[in-house]
């Protein structure tokens, strides 16, 4: 198994978390606003002590990839690319939206087996950035931005039990108007729900290159997006 250093920094809420050998040892959460410029480097301070006081490699930085808040992603990457080049360890980057999904998983009396899950990040007005994915985190529909309405969801609704949330889902549920549309609200994407993706990524052999590395931010997303969209 692997210590793993996860920086969480996508929305508004700061997390670092520490795990190891598939466990969270060590976890610190700000939800108090977008402060991640002060709230980051106290954080990753606190983190890299405990793992040098209790004499544990570290082996890996994972770093939430977006999309998200240009400003937030911007400072979690560059911390997370300056520890790698300090302690030279590798980096992974996990997508946002599937750190959304993981405490939702955790909830298996909530979520049928046949359920779909849609991750959601808030945008102006009725608009989202929103995936599709199954169970297993399989993508059912990749990442793009939606302008909700009553049938933006009908196709995935009228075959099972769709489970929508993140910041971006309660206004949605005040159009989607559907027996199999379920709200599950307060989901935030943490760093203490990364490390069972970022150990996928290890198994998989799938890092980053450090140097190069640029999360998926909202403003160049959005740039890719069809004008009807914007």
């Amino acid at each position: 198994m692997s210590c793993i250093l996860n920086i969480e920094t996508s929305t508004d809420v700061c997390s670092v978390a520490i795990s190891n050998d598939a466990d969270c040892i060590f976890s610190l959460d700000d939800h108090s606003g977008p402060n991640h410029a002060v709230k980051l480097g106290e954080f990753v301070d606190e983190a890299l002590s405990f793992i040098d006081n209790h004499a544990i490699p570290l082996d890996y930085v994972s770093v939430s990839s977006g999309p998200g808040s240009y400003t937030g992603l911007r400072i979690g990457v560059s911390m997370a690319k300056g520890i790698c080049y300090g302690r030279s360890v590798k980096l992974i980057g996990i997508p946002t939206l599937e750190i959304l999904c993981v405490p939702v998983l955790l909830q298996e009396k909530v979520v049928e087996e046949n359920a779909l899950l849609v991750p959601m990040l808030d945008a102006r007005r009725m608009e989202v950035y929103a995936q599709v994915f199954d169970r297993a985190l399989r993508t059912v529909r990749p990442l793009q931005a939606d302008i909700v309405d009553e049938n933006t969801y009908k196709e995935y609704l009228d075959k099972g039990p769709v489970y929508f949330f993140g910041n971006g889902a309660a206004k949605c549920m005040e159009v989607i108007n559907h027996p199999n549309a379920h709200l599950i609200e307060n989901v935030e994407p943490l760093a203490k729900y990364m490390y069972p993706l970022a150990e996928k990524h290890i198994a998989m052999n799938q890092f980053e290159d450090v140097a190069y590395f640029v999360p998926n931010y909202l403003k160049d997303f959005v740039a890719k997006q069809p004008k009807k969209l914007l």
